[in-house]
């Protein structure tokens, strides 16, 4: 059941296409002669589609993360600790996750008529900063915002500090963990069919929310405006946010090393994440104005190469680094050779950071909306949304299986699928005692009893 859990619990994460869902649901709206009525009410239609939207991705992430924190070592450990510094890292994500908010906001209610109804931090950026071009105003709510992201990082570090957060990487279940389960029989059938049902409504909601987008993903894309080549849309949107993650996460993993593994500091390693605490949250909306003036500067503006999204160091991929040679340290101290307890465990996480990383720049419409000039520096988010607003209020179908193409779905599905029963499975969050502050155990021997 929990294999099954994590192949399902991928799903959310390959499909995520936000450009896509929101402009079907606009789309079917409109149709369907709503979306004037929705509009009466912007506050409550944004809040509404954003709830339904992210739901099953939520969902998702959380559930992984409380399935890593439920993995206990000793039968006798309880994994609530973990599980309640989980649930706190989780709720600071999701706070600057949501004051970050863009994508909704552009497409759905543009700030809502008549007013800044539903202006987010991040969309109240993007509208006096470049269609107003009131800078000043621009920067002094991008000041703020990063401030607010500031102590919401340092927050994170002070709870992974407090609770000596750490991630390891298990064995799958042995002697312990079977008896565990079989004293628990009776109650199987029941957790099973809790699971069953939890996956069903997660399932459920999610594809019920991405109905507008996948009743058009087939849809022929037809005659695109004059001069844009399909290649190059698909060119624009794939590789330049592949070359930033590469080189982002490749740092990660290098800076996560030097801090989790070879400690430099001893014990007191992690306070070397502090320094990186501010940035933590921090997304390409609080930084659009001064990268946007730096990408103008180099007069790189409607150019292949200002579409690499500015971003050279993934900082959640380096905590997330960090945290595992943490947890990896005791076994590498204790005799165990680095390719086995450091090199192997953390191949797979730089292809888990780097699919994230490269997912969530591809479909995030914000920085090619800026740099991008003529139709050679499209990407499909931006392509698809100017083919809806020129068609608003007209109907028909939208190429929206541009944004997020089938072959690349499937791929997405594939890899997640695979390193989620394969990889992160086999991950354990804890906190308090061990890992690096343990004591060094003599080579040879076991580290401890590892159970599922």
């Amino acid at each position: 059941a929990r294999l099954v859990t994590r192949g399902v619990l991928a799903l959310p994460l390959a499909a995520y296409a936000p450009v896509a869902v929101y402009l079907g649901r606009r789309t079917e709206n409109i149709e369907s002669g709503t979306y004037t009525e929705n509009l009466q009410s912007p506050r409550t239609f944004l809040v509404s589609a954003l709830a339904q939207v992210t739901f099953g991705l939520v969902v998702a992430v959380a559930a992984t993360l409380y399935l890593s924190a439920l993995r206990r070592r000793d039968l006798d450990q309880r994994p609530a600790p973990a599980m309640l510094a989980v649930g706190g890292l989780l709720g600071l994500g999701v706070l600057a996750v949501g004051l970050q908010t863009f994508t909704a906001p552009y497409i759905l209610t543009g700030a809502g008529p008549g007013g800044d109804y539903t202006a987010t931090p991040v969309f109240s950026i993007a509208q006096t900063s470049f269609r107003t071009l009131r800078l000043g105003v621009g920067s002094a709510t991008s000041t703020l915002l990063l401030v607010l992201l500031g102590l919401l990082g340092l927050a994170a570090v002070g709870l992974i500090l407090a609770t000596r957060l750490r991630i390891e990487f298990d064995g799958w279940r042995d002697g312990p963990a079977v008896r565990e389960a079989e004293s628990f029989a009776g109650r199987r059938p029941l957790l099973v069919g809790s699971t069953v049902a939890a996956l069903v409504v997660v399932v459920g909601v999610t594809v019920w929310a991405s109905l507008p987008w996948l009743r058009n993903f087939s849809a022929d894309t037809g005659p695109l405006p004059r001069g844009i080549e399909t290649t190059n849309v698909f060119a624009n949107t794939w590789v330049p946010p592949l070359l930033s993650t590469l080189v982002a996460v490749t740092l990660a993993a290098l800076a996560g090393f030097g801090i989790g593994a070879l400690r430099p500091l001893g014990r007191w390693s992690e306070l070397l994440l502090v320094p990186f605490a501010p940035w933590l949250f921090v997304g390409a909306g609080p930084l659009a104005i001064a990268n946007f003036e730096r990408t103008m500067e180099r007069e790189q503006l409607g150019l292949f190469l200002a579409l690499v999204p500015p971003t050279w160091l993934s900082v959640p991929a380096l905590f997330a680094f960090t945290l595992l040679f943490r947890g990896q340290h005791e076994r590498w101290r204790s005799g165990g050779g680095a390719s086995r307890t450091l090199l192997l465990p953390a191949l797979p996480m730089l292809a888990v950071t780097a699919l994230l990383t490269w997912l969530a720049h591809a479909q995030s419409p914000l920085w090619t909306t800026l740099v991008g000039k003529g139709p050679d520096s499209l990407t499909a988010p931006a392509l698809v949304t100017m083919i809806a607003n020129r068609a608003f209020g007209g109907g028909g179908e939208l190429p929206l299986g541009l944004i997020l193409p089938l072959p690349m779905l499937i791929l997405f599905v594939v890899l997640f699928a695979a390193l989620m029963i394969g990889y992160v499975e086999r991950l354990a969050i804890r906190v308090g005692p061990g890992g690096a502050d343990a004591p060094p155990t003599a080579p040879g021997e076991p580290v401890g009893k590892v159970t599922a």
